[in-house]
């Protein structure tokens, strides 16, 4: 009934975190969105800058995904229906508010092929000693990347969990306050002898990157 009477008007459900404040569960033209105050968070633009950015790299020699910042599943949700990808996902998310509600309102469920770990991803990826051939880097607070994911050491990590012709796709959006610290990035990862591929304004908002080994 919430998803006809949402052609109509907006309906939201709110529900507190201790990480990300207040969630938004939202049905809205037949579809329901997961959002913060001021951001998507999963089912709405994020899910279309995601795809933008799978678009650009070849999943069929991917055999495992690394996914940091798991939000409501909308990019597992991608993968598999849009690119029908079969193998091997980890997703990482700090905040079991926002796993339950991946589980209970979206249905995404761990299985031999999907694993969900509840966990902060600068500690996991700090301990990782798994390689995987593609990580997705979606860390978001409301509209701001935290501090800590700008960070030159957890790149460190990041890079040591990548195989050796494995990829990066960072969701890098940012504000104009922090555009020195993502240029740092940028040159951090050239020095790796990566190349690194840069999309602006991505669905009129995000800045996407995209590295791998030259």
């Amino acid at each position: 009934m919430r998803k006809y009477i949402s052609y109509l008007y907006p309906i939201t459900r709110k529900v507190k975190s201790k990480y990300n404040d207040t969630l938004e569960i939202t049905w809205h033209n037949g579809k329901k969105h997961l959002n913060t105050k001021n951001a998507n968070y999963s089912y709405g633009s994020l899910q279309v800058i995601l795809k933008f950015g799978l678009d650009k790299i070849d999943l069929k020699h991917i055999n495992s995904i690394l996914l940091l910042g798991l939000g409501g599943g909308s990019v597992i949700e991608t993968l598999r229906q849009d690119f029908n990808y079969k193998k091997q996902i980890t997703a990482i998310d700090i905040d079991p508010v926002i796993i339950d509600i991946a589980k209970t309102e979206y249905l995404l469920e761990s299985n031999s092929n999907t694993t969900i770990i509840c966990e902060d991803a600068l500690q996991f990826i700090k301990e990782n000693t798994t390689k995987y051939e593609l990580i997705i880097i979606d860390l978001f607070i409301d509209i701001k990347v935290p501090k800590q994911f700008l960070e030159l050491s957890f790149w460190e990590d990041v890079i040591k969990s990548k195989s050796t012709n494995g990829v990066i796709l960072f969701n890098a959006s940012l504000e104009e306050k922090k555009s020195h610290q993502l240029q740092s990035v940028i040159n951090f990862l050239k020095t790796k002898v990566y190349k690194v591929d840069v999309y602006e304004n991505v669905n009129n908002t995000n800045t996407i990157l995209i590295s791998q080994s030259l």
